[in-house]
């Protein structure tokens, strides 16, 4: 035992020893195998490592990863894309301002920094078994039997963020004659249309009725991406098209039609695009589109109007793909637009799936279902009322747990919930009894709003979910989350909270539509790009930076490549 001794000491010491399998002949001429124990230890660590599975490199799915310390998980990814896409950038690169290649990047470069490994297919995700921990995929090279092959991946957990698909209203036409703007490869099927266009309508034998409705382009939705789009498709035709198509400039019309009463909920973005000359049409609300027409009906009179078009983009909010409605049936969650997850993104019923981004929902608790629950976890004495000294010992964790309370009371301009429990002449009270305390918070339930699809939302929740997924280990030993008023203890993090740092949207030559935060203002472009950078990447900046160098010397490149 001596020698084995030796010889595991002396394998524990020598790198290349730890690698070898010693044979040795010891008395009676018996042959002895000797393995490190190291390699061994290995395999099972590696072993203890939880799978977690990601579907999506969007906006949350790759926040998510590039935050995720992947030393403690086996990661595995799933994408019909190998790439992460700026978003905000898409209606720069319909018109040339911003090449496509800029704002794209290689989601196998992201990775590759971080300290481990993490695998990536390209394929969708059709189907997720909660039941079985399992996803099944479909590759996305469909013209390849070879690799086109369906596959499942167990998980331990995760990490649902597909996104969302465009919501078409079930407006009939729409998906057969209309571009969309989600994607990169949408932003250049628009580029290429509207160079087609022009092209067009300059060949000789059409009528100037023809070469009007193609030179016709409507966008159908007044959101940020839809004014972005229509600013920038502005500035592509006055500063470029118009001087390689001088035959036709004056034929050329831009419409912007709005089912509500304002473009952005602001009235000066329309008084910026009727001085530019984009007709903005409000209250009206698509009925059908072919591929020549749009027909709309005024709101305010029943009137159905045709509008010939030469291209469309609708661009009216987003709606579930398949993949998220089938998992919402099988969690009993149909008929919703999004997955309900609670305030730590986990999917209402199932412990471990989380589900990030536009494809998601969090559903606030009520401050009011659980207001015996607080009173009873302050009422230190159980004398049935509350003393301010009380409820100053549970004030940190109502304010986390149920951030409508904050909302609330800057909403009514006080300082502290004390306030809401003044007496009706405002003089503060020494003690509240159960009721006193009901009323006084049960209007905070008005404050809950619905988070929006924005990339903003998507970035900031998967960043927070990779942080608490890198403190899991630790916070089940020392939980960081407010009290669990239901059952005592501590919640093991704290709650998701958003926070809002503004939107953007071009209107044109330099001048920006800003909401930082609250209503929108106008605003330069140039504090636009200073917001943009916030989340831009390195590379992405100085592309980006170098297409706008290029532009204002070159101009935009009006090619169909």
């Amino acid at each position: 035992m001596t020698l084995l001794s030796s010889l595991g000491r002396a394998s524990r010491s020598a790198p290349l020893a730890s690698k070898l399998l010693l044979l040795g002949t010891l008395s009676g001429g018996s042959i002895v195998a000797y393995a490190d124990a190291n390699e061994e230890a290995n395999k099972k660590e590696e072993h203890k490592k939880k799978k977690v599975v990601v579907l999506g490199t969007g906006w949350a799915g790759i926040s998510f990863l590039k935050d995720l310390d992947i030393t403690s998980y086996d990661v595995q990814v799933v994408s019909p894309q190998n790439y992460f896409a700026f978003t905000p950038l898409l209606p720069s690169v319909t018109c040339g301002t911003v090449e496509a290649r800029s704002i794209v990047e290689s989601v196998r470069n992201i990775t590759k920094k971080k300290n481990g490994e993490i695998e990536l297919w390209e394929a969708d995700c059709f189907k997720i078994d909660h039941v079985n921990q399992k996803v099944h995929c479909r590759p996305v090279f469909k013209d390849d039997p070879e690799a086109s092959q369906e596959f499942s991946l167990g998980y331990d957990y995760l990490i649902v963020a597909v996104g969302a698909q465009v919501n078409t209203f079930g407006t009939p036409g729409v998906l057969e004659n209309c571009h969309f703007l989600k994607e990169v490869e949408d932003a250049q099927r628009i580029r290429r249309g509207v160079i087609d266009c022009f092209e067009k309508a300059i060949l000789p034998g059409l009528t100037e009725e023809q070469r009007r409705r193609k030179l016709h382009f409507v966008i159908v939705g007044g959101g940020p991406t839809g004014v972005e789009f229509a600013a920038e498709l502005h500035d592509f035709i006055i500063e470029d098209i118009t001087k390689i198509y001088p035959s036709v400039k004056e034929l050329v019309k831009i419409t912007l039609i709005q089912s509500g009463d304002h473009i952005l909920n602001t009235s000066f973005a329309e008084q910026k695009f009727t001085r530019d000359g984009i007709d903005v049409q409000t209250g009206m609300r698509v009925m059908s589109v072919t591929d020549k027409d749009i027909t709309v009906k005024v709101k305010s009179s029943g009137e159905l109007v045709s509008i010939p078009h030469g291209l469309i983009l609708w661009s009216t909010g987003v709606g579930t793909r398949p993949v998220i409605s089938d998992f919402m049936e099988q969690v009993g969650q149909g008929g919703r637009r999004a997955v309900a997850t609670n305030e730590w993104l986990q999917v209402t019923g199932c412990e471990n799936v989380y589900a990030v981004g536009d494809c998601a929902s969090i559903a606030q608790r009520k401050i009011l279902g659980d207001i015996a629950n607080i009173f009873k976890a302050a009422d230190a004495d159980n004398s049935g009322t509350l003393t301010m000294e009380e409820l100053e010992g549970v004030v940190d964790d109502i304010i986390v747990r149920y951030p409508q309370v904050e909302l609330y009371l800057k909403s009514k301009h006080m300082r502290h919930i004390n306030d809401l429990l003044a007496d009706s002449e405002g003089n503060a009270r020494k003690e509240v009894d159960i009721e006193a305390f009901k009323l006084a918070l049960s209007e905070a339930d008005s404050q809950m709003k619905t988070l929006p699809a924005t990339a903003q939302v998507a970035a900031q929740q998967g960043a927070y979910l990779a942080k608490c997924f890198n403190r899991m280990e630790q916070c089940k030993e020392l939980p960081e989350g407010p009290k669990r008023f239901r059952t005592g203890g501590h919640h093991q993090f704290r709650p998701f909270q958003y926070k809002h740092f503004g939107q953007f949207a071009p209107l044109g030559g330099d001048q920006a539509a800003a909401e930082l935060p609250g209503d929108w203002v106008s605003a330069g472009k140039s504090a636009q790009w200073l917001w943009y950078s916030v989340y831009a990447s390195w590379r992405t900046r100085a592309l980006v930076v170098s297409d706008w160098t290029r532009r204002y010397i070159f101009g935009r490149d009006s090619s169909r490549i």
